[in-house]
């Protein structure tokens, strides 16, 4: 963030937020640290708090009025997958049963809530539910269960800095719109995540043979257990952290060898193996024999599932009428200033837009620095200065899903850079709620948890029981020690 030439200031008393889940929940404790908002409201349109990590067990299927190929962030609003019998909605979140996070527990903690002792070094997302319900617990208050936001709109559209927005809600129990509310707000924060609407390429014959072998092509999305591929043959698309993880689990039940089509190799998953083979991206599927082409020039035949690892398109349905307009291919979100403010109108803000990063941490700095600049205590700079932001950041990373991507040390930069920035602003009411910081110690578990995490999965069921570092072999004071030993020797 940068310090100089800070012109635009902000006054805000009300504020809503879209979302329970870890972002939403974040910003809401830091907007309530300022001690300067009257109204602080959070729409949630689940049953409970948690975003992505509450996972209902339910059978997932990919959904038939989906298309596949995929490629539209204008899928429109949400929907319920079910509603059972006592009235509460179902929804699909991309966990599945045997999920466990790929950030050591140590990095991906709340600055102000420590994991549970007993909980394992990358917590089950059972685990990893309940931390977030008990991190909910002192802004449960302010959330309104069942309610979707259906439409977000400047109040004053067209006008420079204006403040204050339209927001029209629902309870999503009802089956008409006659529930619908109407309420202004000063300022929105969109936390309602993005990992809803799933990206599944355009690649020549997907749509044809999809349409003459239904059910074989779904997402990861929609993926529930490796049983669902007991004895088949299959392919996965993507090596990615959670696509390595449910190629890893489908392993266990498929027929070997699992073909996995990939741009580059994988950290994650080195190695020949039996069990799996790597291949090249696929440019071709054929309808005769379940066929698919890879880039090499070699075809797979007898393919009984292809399932798509491929991540997610950003998408605010509620915010489609906006001018200029945040989504184009759904690659990234635009006109956007630090991956967090709205550029035209900075009283929008989007939590954790970035990809490849530690989300928690992120959330409280970003959440830090929204609730000093709505309170008047930090500001921002020229609208011109944000745009040259954002076209720096477009050249230098070309844009499209690279936009948002904070590799490592980018993320841990951009986390002490917010900390840093926040805790810049001038006294008030309050100092506000201190987001946290990265040390060297951090640093040196951020860059390593790959491989740490290949440590904890090669231990196999015997993983479960791993609770430290050091179990794994990865020891911060032992590194500590034979730097300086190192140097020692260099200087001696």
């Amino acid at each position: 963030m940068p310090a100089a030439a800070r012109a635009r200031t902000f006054d805000v008393k009300s504020v809503a937020i879209i979302g329970a889940g870890p972002s939403g929940l974040a910003t809401a404790k830091y907007l309530l640290a300022e001690k300067r908002f009257k109204r602080i409201d959070i729409f949630e349109q689940r049953n409970r708090v948690g975003g992505v990590w509450d996972y209902d067990p339910n059978q997932k299927s990919y959904p038939s009025d989906l298309p596949i190929p995929q490629t539209n962030p204008h899928t429109g609003h949400a929907k319920p997958t079910s509603i059972q019998k006592n009235g509460q909605p179902q929804w699909t979140s991309p966990l599945y049963d045997r999920l466990e996070t790929n950030i050591p527990r140590g990095l991906m903690g709340f600055r102000d809530l420590d994991w549970p002792r007993e909980s394992q070094l990358f917590p089950k997302h059972e685990t990893v539910t309940e931390y977030i319900g008990k991190y909910a617990e002192d802004v449960r208050h302010l959330i309104k269960f069942h309610t979707q936001v259906t439409r977000v709109a400047p109040l004053h559209p067209g006008t420079s800095d204006a403040q204050g927005w339209t927001v029209e809600t629902k309870d999503i129990r009802d089956k008409d719109d006659s529930s619908l509310i109407t309420a202004e707000y000063d300022a929105i924060v969109a936390a309602n995540g993005h990992f809803f609407v799933p990206f599944v390429p355009e690649i020549k014959g997907l749509g044809e043979f999809n349409r003459k072998h239904p059910g074989i092509v779904s997402h990861s999305m929609y993926f529930k257990r490796p049983e669902q591929y007991q004895d088949q043959k299959v392919v996965c698309v993507g090596n990615g952290a959670s696509g390595v993880d449910i190629a890893t689990q489908i392993m266990s039940c498929c027929k070997w060898p699992l073909l996995i089509s990939q741009r580059s190799e994988s950290f994650f998953l080195k190695g020949e193996s039996p069990s799996k083979q790597d291949r090249s991206e696929i440019v071709e599927f054929i309808s005769q024999d379940r066929a698919v082409r890879f880039a090499d020039g070699s075809i797979e035949k007898d393919v009984d599932g292809v399932l798509f690892c491929t991540g997610y398109l950003y998408s605010f349905p509620f915010l489609d009428s906006l001018d200029p307009p945040l989504i184009g291919d759904g690659t990234h979100v635009q006109n956007t200033y630090q991956h967090l403010f709205y550029r035209p109108n900075p009283t929008l803000a989007f939590p954790v837009l970035q990809q490849r990063v530690i989300p928690f941490p992120m959330a409280e700095v970003q959440a830090a620095v929204l609730a000093r600049v709505w309170s008047g205590r930090l500001s921002l700079p020229s609208e011109q200065e944000m745009k040259s932001w954002e076209d720096e950041t477009y050249k230098e990373t070309g844009g499209g899903r690279a936009f948002h991507l904070l590799g490592f040390p980018k993320d841990a930069d951009f986390i002490n850079a917010m900390h840093d920035f926040a805790m810049s602003a001038e006294d008030g009411d309050t100092k506000g709620k201190e987001p946290p910081r990265w040390d060297a110690q951090s640093y040196w578990l951020r860059e390593r948890f790959p491989m740490i995490k290949r440590a904890f999965a090669d231990k196999g069921d015997n993983r479960h029981d791993v609770k430290h570092l050091e179990e794994l072999g990865f020891d911060y004071e032992a590194f500590q020690r034979e730097r300086r030993d190192e140097c020692k020797s260099l200087i001696s």
